[in-house]
């Protein structure tokens, strides 16, 4: 089975990749269109030239792999794609091959973090509006809406999420989803040392979150204009 969990940044996306990586079962490919979407943009993100020089940036190449034979011959193949990289002019046929989750976490917590990492972000940076209207897409051609798995949830009961997850999407859960070794992974993207420390320091799901943080007002206003993105896929979670 081809999995592609669809999410914007800081959204407990890596997380759930090293979840589904101790599987034992499933390959992973970590934000396979990272280095087409900045070669196309134009834009400037940390780490720019080392994942235009790591990565492959065809698009074309990089939907037909998604849309191939999982690596190494596993019985899945689970994709963490971000949102925002579908950026206009990328062949998107590749999804009606794959098993479409949306992954979602609350604006307010997304920008907080966001903010840490690169400072600035816009409503196009956190993958909100990408994130509804690639939902709707795959709705329309199924018929019903996709699956939809909110962070919150996950990391209150994430065994009891993921065998929900799991069991919508016809595989097994396994008790080793809940664990991962800590550390760099050799799936990970050349930007892991930028993005990835907190995640390099678990060894599983942290605890459910407290209060949402309190934001600058520059950064409310962009959580309350992502906010109506957000509720109306997570009418939708599991």
């Amino acid at each position: 089975m081809r999995i592609a969990m669809w999410s914007g940044p800081r959204n407990l996306s890596t997380a759930m990749m090293y979840s589904f990586a101790a599987r034992g079962d499933c390959a992973v490919w970590d934000e396979p269109f990272y280095a087409a979407y900045l070669d196309r943009s134009g834009i400037d993100h940390p780490m720019r030239d080392e994942i235009l020089a790591a990565h492959d940036r065809d698009p074309d190449s990089v939907a037909a792999a998604c849309a191939g034979p999982a690596p190494g011959g596993a019985a899945h193949f689970y994709q963490k794609h971000m949102t925002l990289h579908m950026i206009p002019g990328l062949d998107r046929g590749f999804m009606a091959e794959c098993e479409n989750v949306f992954l979602i976490r609350h604006p307010a917590r997304v920008v907080a973090s966001y903010a840490k990492k690169r400072e600035g972000p816009t409503l196009e940076d956190i993958g909100f509006v990408q994130q509804a209207a690639l939902f709707d897409e795959v709705a329309d051609r199924l018929g019903r809406a996709p699956l939809v798995v909110d962070s919150a949830d996950i990391r209150a009961n994430p065994s009891e999420t993921l065998e929900k997850l799991c069991t919508a999407l016809g595989i097994g859960f396994t008790g080793n989803m809940l664990r991962w070794p800590a550390g760099p992974k050799a799936y990970d993207g050349v930007w892991a040392p930028h993005w990835y420390g907190a995640v390099h320091g678990s060894t599983g799901f942290e605890a459910a979150e407290g209060p949402l943080p309190e934001l600058s007002p520059d950064y409310a206003a962009l959580a309350a204009a992502a906010l109506p993105h957000y509720q109306r896929l997570a009418a939708h979670r599991l």
